[in-house]
């Protein structure tokens, strides 16, 4: 492969991510709208912290909050440094870093694909279809961690495939010790991009000791490289990974937040706004009945293989990447992506399955993308190969008419799934961007009803009111109007604005506003209901 076919599948690839990047003006949801607004604290220099809050989970004191107890800082940092280099404190400013990123996965995943096939044109292929990545396309320009995990995943699958092949050309050149290093190093980072990503320290011990056997020296040499292999992946991964750790043990007294650990006893996806937490417990969720922890279970993996479908697979794709990974099923890299990918889905499923099926799954699962798209390629050869033998198809057509027929499928849903996703059914009212363009609304109405700049709102999506109106929010309990008067007394929050996405114990009270005990209703806007702390009066 040359420099030149990188460079152009590059541009292609941000030239894609560009065209979808102009109608999106604000990061979109609350995961891109938090990685935003942190990011943007730490351009301006007040470290890793939060003026609002999301969840409960680590029982707060009170603002400013220390940031990342639940998601990990990488795309935040990212951000921070394309606000400093562009020295533009906003979402235009925030985001030029991940359009770079979704430009860096399709040469990525060029190179992985013939580094696994040693095929022009199936590496050809399968970069056209990263630069056409179907539900994927809308996110890659936003402030998330979906391209940072594709092109680190893809990296990593890229860094397996040099120290696992028994091709003595593709080792010539390649340091064995700084190959080790560098499969730690990525997967400190993709750690630091995600808390899951620490399973990639694992996958990377476990790829040292896959090391094929043509390699291989002398039984005692063996074992020594060994050894020095792990260690050096450990020394990459923790040369990322321990600045962090530090903080938090600094912030939260344990290397990593207590936040996350209690989202193992959920019985329900809105328990994450669960107040006060310490309720959040083995033995409440033992109480639930293992009929209810096995229905959660059951209904999660049906989610997440039905996002394996639609998402990973694209739907078309996905036979063709089932064939094609067993056809490289002899390949290490391939067993060490099918066992990653099932790792992830049962952490996913069985440990996770409110947070997992509700995009834990879809955000890790996009670390095997790379391999996916490199495999359909050659899942279609096999498919074809059976046409010529079975139904006497011309091969060399057959093969040309299915690449352009995969290649203009891949570009027609991904218009199709980014076009719904972010311009919605008008265009010129881009549905991506309404959220935010509410929330201005609802803060202009809160100044003329009175509100003071310091008054603190409870809120659907607190980063994303912070990020909009620089008004500190934190998230509306789940529970009835009285648990929502707990937070608003605890931290001094005055106004409620209930959104038709609301807690259900607060529906009565959306579809009938009124007045109840602590609240008083002041008003509607944008179908937003507006409600008071009486007692602050």
């Amino acid at each position: 492969m040359t420099r030149r076919t990188y460079w152009i599948y590059f541009a292609l690839g941000i030239g894609v991510t560009l065209l979808v990047a102009h109608f999106q003006t604000t990061p979109g949801y609350m995961d891109a709208d938090y990685y935003f607004a942190t990011g943007t604290r730490l351009a301006a220099g007040d470290g890793f912290s939060e003026p609002f809050l999301w969840n409960y989970l680590d029982q707060p004191a009170g603002l400013p909050h220390p940031s990342h107890g639940y998601w990990m800082p990488l795309a935040s940092i990212l951000a921070a440094l394309s606000i400093i280099f562009t020295k533009e404190f906003s979402f235009v400013g925030a985001r030029l870093s991940f359009i770079l990123v979704a430009g860096l996965v399709p040469p990525l995943t060029v190179w992985l694909s013939y580094l696994i096939s040693a095929r022009k044109d199936y590496a050809l292929l399968a970069g056209w279809l990263a630069v056409l990545p179907g539900f994927y396309l809308a996110y890659m320009g936003t402030t998330d961690t979906f391209g940072l995990n594709m092109l680190f995943g893809g990296f990593w699958m890229a860094l397996a495939a040099l120290w696992t092949s028994p091709t003595p050309t593709l080792k010539k050149n390649i340091n064995q010790h700084w190959l080790s290093l560098a499969l730690g190093g990525v997967s400190g980072i993709m750690h630091l991009a995600r808390a899951d990503g620490i399973l990639w320290l694992g996958m990377s011990i476990l790829t040292l000791i896959l090391r094929p056997k043509k390699t291989l020296d002398k039984p005692g040499i063996k074992l020594r490289g060994l050894y020095q292999g792990i260690l050096l992946c450990l020394i990459g991964y923790f040369a990322i990974m321990v600045p962090w750790f530090i903080r938090n043990l600094i912030v939260f007294g344990a290397p990593l937040s207590p936040a996350g650990t209690r989202t193992l006893w959920l019985t329900d996806y809105d328990e994450i706004f669960t107040f006060p937490p310490d309720v959040l417990t083995p033995a409440r969720w033992l109480s639930s009945g293992w009929q209810a922890i096995f229905r959660a279970r059951w209904t999660a993996l049906g989610q997440n293989l039905q996002s394996c479908l639609a998402v990973q697979g694209q739907i078309f794709l996905a036979p063709l990447i089932l064939v094609g990974l067993w056809k490289l099923r002899a390949d290490p890299v391939v067993r060490l992506g099918a066992l990653a990918w099932v790792m992830i889905l049962f952490l996913m499923t069985l440990v996770f399955p409110f947070v997992g099926w509700r995009g834990g799954f879809f955000h890790s699962g996009a670390a095997l993308q790379p391999l996916f798209w490199a495999a359909a390629p050659v899942g279609l050869e096999v498919v074809v190969g059976w046409g010529a033998r079975v139904r006497r198809w011309q091969r060399s057509q057959a093969l040309s008419f299915f690449r352009f027929g995969l290649v203009g499928l891949a570009l027609l849903l991904t218009v199709l799934t980014a076009s719904r996703r972010v311009l919605g059914d008008q265009p010129t009212q881009p549905i991506w961007n309404q959220s935010a363009e509410v929330y201005l609304q609802l803060d202009a109405a809160l100044d003329e009803m009175g509100a003071l700049p310091e008054d603190v709102v409870l809120v659907n999506n607190p980063p994303g009111y912070y990020a909009t109106t620089g008004r500190s929010a934190l998230a509306i309990p789940d529970g009835d109007m009285e648990i929502a008067l707990q937070p608003a007394l605890l931290y001094g929050i005055r106004y409620m604005l209930l959104e038709s996405n609301h807690p259900v114990g607060l529906n009565e009270h959306y579809l009938e506003p009124r007045d109840s005990p602590g609240w008083r209703y002041l008003g509607t806007v944008e179908g937003v209901r507006i409600y008071e702390i009486a007692q602050l009066r």
